[in-house]
């Protein structure tokens, strides 16, 4: 008899674990931290795991990375919710925030006090051609490393001031052409596989130290107008008390002497708030380069052509008009016309 209440709460207890189980588990779920691939992923875990450790003991909860081949990869992953926040660059993030329920909430502050980075054109130190014209002139016997599609410093922004503004189609003056991200394509110039490839500053700094021989064999051909420093992009059904403590850890991050050297070897100083007005510049510039694509387009009728110029441009005015409003300055692609 004295024992005859332990069945009863047995039960008791089992009906409470089965209740409270399942949103026991959903609140120790993992946080999944999107990274995109500027780099192999094995380079990119020995600098990421450090922060991305400290976040998990500031969150209470495991925070996973994610890597993907691809920009896309992330962009796609956030998009079916297998990311939650992600760090990318400036037009991958744009894709994030149409098509994958994103929405910046933060930006990296580098290392060096830059107020953001630049795209550059690399070719091999014993390359002939040292200005972009004389380049561009002997494209056809040449082969060209393309970024990322969704990469702002190694295909959006090139693909505007180098080619779009000279009317000009990469893929099409390249004897061939070839697509990777920012290391591969300063290895394939170093290593003489690839004649001119796209990579950006802040790539090129990471590689002076990681492989410097390499680096030496490299010089800068080409060097775009600055370009904001990166976002971090969360998704917008994240609950906002975890939205909150992600914001904590983050704002505060970089205070002591290993947080300091954590954000060193990411080449940041620190994080601040951002919102989705950082991503304005960057749709202008794509919205250029969309407008020249299709004044060059000679299958449209000449109503549909009328029709898209319009809609880009009433876009254009649009973004322009919350650029002013915000007092952003516009890119040198607005002022070029």
């Amino acid at each position: 008899m004295r024992n005859s209440w332990r069945p009863l709460l047995l039960a008791a207890t089992t009906v409470i674990g089965l209740a409270g189980g399942p949103l026991a588990r959903a609140n120790e779920a993992p946080l999944n931290f999107g990274i995109i691939s500027t780099e192999a992923s094995q380079n990119q875990e020995r600098l990421w795991k450090p922060f991305l450790a400290d976040m998990s003991k500031a969150l209470g909860r495991e925070v996973k990375p994610f890597y993907a081949t691809d920009y896309a990869g992330v962009i796609q992953a956030m998009r079916f919710n297998k990311v939650d926040i992600a760090w990318y660059g400036n037009k991958a993030a744009m894709e994030a925030v149409d098509r994958a329920d994103g929405q910046v909430f933060a930006q990296t502050v580098a290392a060096n006090g830059d107020p953001g980075y630049w795209s550059l054109l690399l070719v091999n130190k014993q390359s002939p051609y040292q200005t972009l014209d004389a380049l561009l002139a002997d494209a056809g016997k040449l082969t060209f490393g393309n970024g990322d599609p969704n990469s702002t410093s190694g295909y959006l922004v090139p693909g505007y001031y180098v080619f779009a503004q000279r009317n000009l189609d990469p893929n099409k003056i390249f004897k061939r052409t070839l697509n990777a991200n920012h290391e591969a394509n300063a290895l394939s110039v170093a290593n003489g596989l690839v004649d001119v490839a796209t990579c950006n500053t802040e790539s090129l700094e990471r590689l002076q130290i990681t492989q410097p021989e390499k680096a030496a064999k490299l010089r800068i051909l080409w060097k775009s107008p600055l370009i904001p420093s990166d976002p971090l992009v969360w998704r917008k059904a994240l609950p906002q008390d975890l939205k909150q403590k992600v914001q904590d850890f983050l704002f505060s991050y970089g205070r002591d002497a290993h947080e300091k050297e954590v954000l060193k070897n990411l080449q940041w100083s620190r994080l601040q708030a951002s919102d989705d007005d950082q991503l304005l510049p960057i749709r202008q510039l794509a919205l250029y380069q969309q407008r020249g694509k299709v004044e060059g387009d000679g299958s449209l009728s000449a109503a549909d052509k009328a029709r898209q110029l319009e809609e880009i441009d009433q876009r254009l005015k649009a973004i322009g008009e919350r650029m002013e409003t915000l007092g952003k300055s516009a890119p040198q692609a607005a002022q070029a016309g």
